[in-house]
């Protein structure tokens, strides 16, 4: 008795293998990529109180609510950035701790405050909608 032969097997091109190399380096890179932070937020908070109203997140690199905040702060950020100071109070800079000692807040909080640097309000919002609302009380549409 014979033995069945074996199936050949495919085996791809060195310009398939390229080709499908370039294409798992692209997506890696796109999925980094869109991870990043969607532009820079000042990190002065010297800037409360000079005529602009302004909204700070408290941001602990440590803890991930201040970054899911931040994705939910970018939409509105463009919206109202001709009108409002949006500041981040990075929670690992000796200035933002004690910022944050002073207003009783963590990672993930949001500060409303007037022109005048007269605090409005703390929040910790849940979603985007709930951000929307407050600064459009705060301040206006």
């Amino acid at each position: 008795m014979s033995q069945p032969a074996a199936a050949p097997q495919a085996k791809l091109s060195t310009w398939a293998k390229a080709a499908l190399a370039v294409l798992v380096l692209g997506l890696v890179g796109g999925v980094l990529w869109n991870q990043l932070p969607k532009g820079g937020y000042p990190t002065d908070l010297s800037r409360i109180g000079n005529g602009r109203p302004a909204v700070v997140l408290a941001h602990d690199a440590n803890y991930t609510a201040g970054m899911s905040v931040m994705e939910m702060l970018h939409p509105i950020r463009r919206e109202h950035a001709d009108r409002i100071d949006f500041l981040v109070a990075h929670l690992g800079m000796a200035d933002a701790q004690a910022f944050a000692r002073e207003h009783g807040v963590g990672d993930g909080s949001v500060l409303l405050f007037r022109g005048d640097g007269q605090r409005l309000g703390v929040l910790r919002p849940g979603s985007e909608g709930e951000l929307r609302l407050a600064i459009a009380k705060a301040f206006g549409p």
